[in-house]
């Protein structure tokens, strides 16, 4: 259970990782802001709570893993790598440039703490099957999370591995989705509806958990229940904003791959208590 204190530093962290997303995205002038922002709040969660990791020895081999599924929110995750230490802050104003470590999606090949690639949307519950598997085959205690959008959700190959997860009993695999309910093209539920998904989940013999997406000790406590359920994988459905944190970038489709502009910035920084 978290403490009280506990959860006031993951509120600060993250209200800081918003503007380290937001500072990135404004100097590379190109990423996805809405996204990132619907997602902070879990990541917070994993990466200063959660997970078994150690950014002095990234391919620590019993580490937990974590696969962004959504590999275009990849501004929230160098936030949390770059602020647990796997590579100095600075770097994060190198987002997207010609040569930086900080590709558009994550690229485990360059980026320290990256433990997939990812990017070509609906690939990632499949790639967490394998290493939720790996590790059981391997005798490890580890356990792998991945991040889904509910647009992403509309990939064909999602369902393939909702049904390899549960058939081979994988408890040491969770999954969040994080349900914004937009996508690029607008609400998900007029692009494709993936509703209702927590019945969806349940069907194919998953262990299912609703909670606020923006509420880290509801997060944190998901996330334990998860840990603590044996002999299938958990589904986490996370109700987030999209924009979460900005009220001009929020429920507006229109930012979903769109950085904020310099007046944007100063404005945002500006309500979130950051100058």
């Amino acid at each position: 259970m978290l403490t009280e204190q506990t959860v006031r530093d993951l509120e600060t962290m993250a209200r800081q990782l918003r503007v380290e997303i937001l500072k990135m995205l404004n100097t590379a002038k190109s990423g996805h802001t809405g996204g990132s922002l619907s997602a902070i709040d879990a990541l917070t969660v994993l990466y200063f709570h959660a997970m078994r990791h150690d950014p002095s020895n990234p391919t620590w081999e019993d580490r937990d893993k974590f696969v962004l599924s959504k590999g275009h929110a990849a501004p929230a995750l160098y936030a949390c790598l770059a602020q647990a230490g796997y590579f100095p802050m600075e770097d994060l104003k190198s987002l997207r440039r010609l040569g930086s470590h900080l590709q558009g999606h994550p690229d485990m090949n360059k980026t320290p703490g990256v433990d997939v690639c990812t990017g070509s949307l609906g690939q990632g519950l499949s790639q967490a099957v394998g290493l939720a598997l790996a590790a059981r085959l391997a005798g490890r205690s580890s356990r792998t999370y991945c991040l889904l959008g509910d647009g992403e959700v509309q990939e064909g190959q999602i369902w393939e591995a909702a049904m390899a997860a549960p058939h081979y009993q994988l408890d040491n695999l969770c999954v969040i989705i994080d349900q914004n309910g937009l996508q690029i093209d607008g609400e998900v539920a007029k692009v494709m509806n993936v509703g209702p998904l927590g019945p969806k989940f349940l069907a194919f013999n998953w262990h299912v958990l609703e909670v606020d997406g923006h509420d880290l000790e509801a997060i944190a406590q998901a996330l334990e229940n998860a840990e603590e359920t044996k002999g299938q994988p958990t589904a986490i459905i996370a109700r987030t904003v999209k924009g979460k944190g900005v009220p001009f970038f929020e429920h507006k489709a229109s930012y979903h791959g769109v950085p904020p502009s310099d007046s944007e910035l100063s404005q945002a920084l500006e309500h979130l208590g950051h100058s």
